[in-house]
């Protein structure tokens, strides 16, 4: 009797592990079919195996980041902005910073221009290489009056190889390689 009650907590824990296994790898499976929905373009439905997978594993990262990019390819924006915050909220630094990224491209698109401003700049607080950061928080900047702060941004996705900013700036004006740099705010 007592090797079978010495047993039971290593019974237990061995079960509890194999339940967190297979919920694992249900959450996965069904991200992975959803990924696969998504790749085939039946949006729906890679947003039901998505949110499957959540169900299942509440701080998947990645689920919320893709559920997101499917509901703005719907047009869902609020639903988008609440997903990509969900990311943020689970996910690493680059995982964050991307997701910034995204939420920031659907508060642009949204005409919500200061909060687009402040998620591009915690993009570009993670990630100083990420040209499009800057290069989006230019435009942002533009519908806010900011022309300095556009000009500056274009300026910075140039040098970071933006080619968009760069034609912008080629075109606007010829001679920014050699004006001096603006002091930082």
């Amino acid at each position: 009797m007592k090797k079978i009650l010495c047993c039971i907590p290593l019974v237990t824990a061995l079960m509890l592990l194999t339940v967190g296994i297979a919920l694992a790898e249900s959450a996965n499976s069904s991200f992975n079919l959803g990924f696969e929905k998504h790749q085939q373009g039946d949006l729906p439905t890679a947003i039901r195996l998505y949110s499957k997978a959540i169900e299942i594993n509440p701080s998947f990262a990645m689920a919320f980041q893709m559920r997101g990019i499917a509901q703005q390819q719907l047009k869902k924006y609020p639903q988008a902005i609440s997903d990509y915050t969900m990311a943020i909220t689970f996910g690493d630094n680059a995982f964050k910073s991307v997701n910034y990224y995204n939420r920031g491209i659907v508060k642009n698109m949204t005409g919500d221009f200061t909060g687009a401003i402040v998620d591009f700049s915690q993009t570009i607080a993670l990630d100083r290489k990420m040209a499009e950061a800057f290069f989006h928080r230019g435009i942002a900047k533009s519908k806010t009056g900011d022309l300095a702060g556009r000009f500056d941004d274009f300026r910075n996705a140039a040098l970071l190889r933006d080619h968009n900013a760069e034609r912008w700036l080629n075109t606007y004006y010829p001679g920014w390689r050699e004006l001096p740099p603006s002091p930082a705010p």
